[in-house]
């Protein structure tokens, strides 16, 4: 019974994406000027959230600075939404109009050497439609595969529509405790990988393993992804993406190594969060500060926890 509700709310689900998603772009921003009306005054959605992570990232901004980035940013989260509706029908060449890459002939030269490659990016500009770097790299001769990580919805309906949209451009979902099975499996039958992990989320208490200053603020962060560079020996490629004009962004690939056995412990997740530090402060507004990205602090992590043998336990 509970597989025929789901099927049921999927296809409505759907069949309404599809038709909203049919709109002009132009008509989409409409209803997104409207909809931040809505979300910033009304609803006021996360207002404190949002007010706390800027005034603690920007002290020395006034209060009048800080309701301008987040009127900003709230306008720019209302475009997100929109355009997320429009990636379902939105061709690949208007999409290819919207999204640019560059950087792409050297991320298409390494994955031909035969190396993989993992792409930190964040919650800035329209991550959603960075998915389509599939379109813009140059033949590889290799057998490869584009992924991409994603925390799967608890709803299943939503779940799936979300994989559908997000695997048009012919990238993989994979789940995050797939993450590894997925990269030891592509190795061991001779594929070679990008997969683009976001990776300024907070982490669970038993996954900080390493705190820096991000923002002006002490932020645990997850160092997953350098345990699997370094184990696998793959290229660091950092994506800064920038948003020039509404609906309109460019990536570009960087690369950070192609030998992780160079650099120190921690050391590429200092240089990922660095990067991501300076592509935030060039223009605030975009990034995702309605996400409670500071809400575990060292003080609580020191008094509730210890590390032993390299594993976070409960004192």
């Amino acid at each position: 019974m509970k597989k025929w509700v789901n099927n049921i709310a999927y296809w409505a689900l759907t069949g309404v994406w599809y038709l909203l998603s049919l709109m002009p772009l132009w008509l989409h921003y409409v209803f997104s000027d409207i909809m931040y009306v809505l979300i910033a005054y009304v609803l006021r959605y996360r207002h404190r959230v949002i007010w706390k992570n800027l005034k603690n990232s920007y002290p020395d901004k006034s209060d009048e600075e800080i309701k301008r980035l987040q009127r900003g940013f709230y306008r720019h989260f209302c475009d997100v939404l929109v355009e997320m509706v429009k990636s379902m029908t939105i061709s690949r060449k208007h999409l290819m109009r919207r999204m640019t890459f560059t950087g792409c002939e050297e991320v298409s030269e390494i994955m031909n050497s035969g190396q993989s490659i993992a792409l930190l990016l964040g919650h800035y500009g329209n991550w959603e439609w960075v998915t389509s770097l599939v379109l813009w790299l140059p033949p590889i001769t290799r057998p490869h595969e584009f992924g991409q990580i994603y925390h799967p919805l608890e709803n299943e309906a939503m779940d799936r529509l979300m994989l559908k949209v997000r695997s048009r451009c012919g990238a993989t979902c994979v789940s995050t405790r797939d993450t590894l099975r997925w990269v030891l499996g592509n190795k061991r039958n001779g594929v070679v990988t990008i997969l683009g992990y976001i990776n300024d989320q907070v982490p669970t208490w038993h996954n900080i393993h390493h705190w820096l200053t991000f923002l002006n603020q002490e932020t645990p962060v997850f160092t997953g992804i350098e345990r699997i560079v370094h184990s696998q020996n793959q290229a660091v490629v950092y994506l800064d993406v920038k948003r020039v004009g509404r609906g309109r962004y460019t990536g570009d690939f960087q690369v950070v190594t192609r030998d992780p056995s160079t650099m120190g412990e921690f050391e590429l997740t200092d240089i990922y969060f660095k990067r991501m530090e300076q592509t935030i402060n060039r223009a605030p507004q975009y990034w995702l500060w309605s996400h409670n990205r500071w809400k575990r602090t060292r003080e609580e992590f020191d008094r509730r926890y210890k590390v032993v043998d390299g594993r976070v336990v409960e004192k």
